[in-house]
């Protein structure tokens, strides 16, 4: 199966079917266009069958990638396996290694180009018999499965009321095509609440970053830009980044972390989402994101699990029956309806939630809000602020000093202390310190420096990490995150709530003596 989201679309697809011709591959199927989201990627990879009951076994997923490869450093291609899933480091490694001694590939060079913009089956000769290219509906097989999970009847009831407003950018990226299938038909919104819903190779000259950053559009129109547009923000805003499977959720006026979104998921899942009537399995999420859905589980008597970033570890826990919910800080959101996160879904889920608060609303009485939900939240669980703050392009010896000192300092959490106590009085007493290592449940593999991490007695945590440490330079995130339980401390500002701990950090590990950077590159 191929399923492509990058510039360029039908040469690139056309080689990978011409390749998978003479490699003996029997049949391949390629989303209308080469557009398919990477959550209806594996959707379509875990659901679709052929008229003779065959299922894909794996898929070709090309890509715009934060990692750099091909035009422009904004293609890349990605394997997914027959779980829908990321290929395990396992296959990748293999897969690397031979491209370090390949000398030859087959390719059916004189296989005609399909058009992948016809929906239909093409019929050649390969060298081992038939060999077909179906090219179906993009949308289709990821509709039907949203369908069965959420109650789009009660969404459609909210979606109509006047009480209710919303609003979804999918930053000219692949969500577009489900945003009109979905919302538009399905739930009945307004064509003039979907902004920047037709997909572009140059993402319209934007960057697909679902964040405050770059959806400035969206950011804009839901009240929470720099100058006021005079028009009433919507109650409910959403954006998509370019492959859709991370999300940003907004309220009126009103913006949810992401670690505070999968933990309100987590929360009301049961009652809101028909999927997950009968319970959920477990909860899990990437170690940096905060401790949100941890509260939850506690609270909520659930398995918890607590993994390295990389949704292959969400992947396993699901497929071993363990995990239903899970997320992570840097916007991604998923269940195990598939082996990605899925933006689309998260929308669905917050927008189901908003539905069964508002079930006795929409007739008469006051609109429950985002905001309100969230702050009930708060109210129930206790609040974690939380920040992330990147340092980019630092010297790479440089940052791994400052790990190694950051792992130095551990062996004494008394010391550690009385450092902590000497920058700030008011900050609570480091319990634990530690090199985050993680040993999978189902498969036993052990994941080794996966994260620097100084949890305090009341609950909030310092995490560091370290992403590349190549000779051009590497990026030292800093995750900063205050627990607070008391009600009435809540609906603080959060930079507010975050200075002093920020100020721990920044000393503690002394960032500015080891990388020259007196402020982070990014804070998000």
């Amino acid at each position: 199966m191929v399923g492509s989201i990058a510039n360029g679309l039908p040469f690139y697809v056309e080689i990978i079917i011409k390749m998978a011709a003479a490699n003996g591959v029997r049949r391949i199927w390629v989303g209308q266009n080469g557009l398919l989201s990477t959550p209806a990627v594996s959707a379509v990879i875990r659901e679709r069958a052929g008229v003779d009951g065959s299922r894909a076994s794996g898929a070709f997923i090309l890509t715009a990638s934060h990692n750099p490869g091909g035009p422009h450093e904004d293609f890349g291609i990605k394997y997914n396996m027959e779980n829908g899933g990321p290929a395990p480091e396992g296959i990748t490694d293999k897969i690397y290694e031979n491209t370090k001694s390949i000398k030859e590939y087959l390719i059916a060079e004189d296989l005609p180009n399909v058009d992948i913009s016809a929906i239909g089956v093409s019929n050649f000769c390969g060298p081992e018999g038939q060999f077909d290219v179906e090219v179906f509906d993009s949308a289709s097989d990821y509709v039907k499965l949203m369908k069965s999970i959420f109650d789009f009847e009660s969404i459609r009831k909210l979606q109509s009321s006047p009480k209710f407003s919303f609003c979804y950018d999918a930053l000219h990226g692949v969500a577009g095509a489900y945003a009109k299938r979905i919302f538009m038909e399905e739930l009945g919104a307004q064509e003039s609440s979907l902004l920047n819903c037709v997909p572009k190779e140059d993402f319209g000259g934007g960057h697909p970053d679902p964040n405050l950053t770059y959806a400035k559009e969206l950011v804009a129109r839901m009240g929470l830009g720099k100058s006021s547009s005079g028009q009433e923000p919507p109650e409910f805003g959403a954006a998509a980044d370019g492959d859709a499977d991370r999300n940003m959720v907004l309220g009126k006026r009103f913006f949810v972390t992401p670690s505070d979104s999968v933990a309100i998921i987590a929360a009301n899942a049961v009652e809101a989402i028909p999927y997950f009537s009968a319970g959920l399995k477990g909860v899990a999420r990437s170690m940096p994101t905060s401790a949100a859905l941890d509260v939850v589980a506690k609270n909520l008597n659930l398995k918890f699990f607590e993994v390295p970033t990389g949704w292959k570890f969400f992947g396993n826990l699901m497929d071993a029956g363990m995990c239903s919910v899970c997320g992570e800080e840097s916007f991604g959101t998923g269940s195990d309806h598939i082996r990605e996160k899925d933006g689309i879904w998260a929308v669905l889920a917050w927008l189901s939630i908003l539905a069964y608060k508002n079930k006795g609303n929409l007739d008469g009485g006051k609109l429950v809000t985002v905001e309100d939900i969230v702050r009930q939240h708060w109210a129930t669980y206790g609040r974690h602020y939380y920040t992330r703050y990147d340092y980019e392009n630092v010297d790479a010896g440089a940052a791994k000093e400052l790990m190694a000192n950051l792992v130095k300092l551990q062996s004494s959490l008394d010391e550690v202390n009385g450092i902590v106590k000497g920058i700030r009085s008011d900050v609570s007493k480091v319990v634990h310190g530690d090199e985050f290592e993680y040993k999978d449940p189902v498969d036993g593999s052990i994941s080794k420096h996966q994260g620097i991490r100084y949890l305090f007695e009341d609950g909030s945590r310092l995490v560091f990490r370290l992403s590349g440490t190549g000779s051009e330079g590497a990026t030292i995130r800093l995750y900063i995150e205050q627990y607070e339980k008391d009600p009435s401390k809540t609906g603080r500002d959060s930079q507010e709530a975050l200075a002093p701990l920020v100020e721990v950090a920044l000393k503690l590990s002394k960032m500015q003596e080891f990388t020259g950077r007196s402020a982070p590159t990014v804070i998000t």
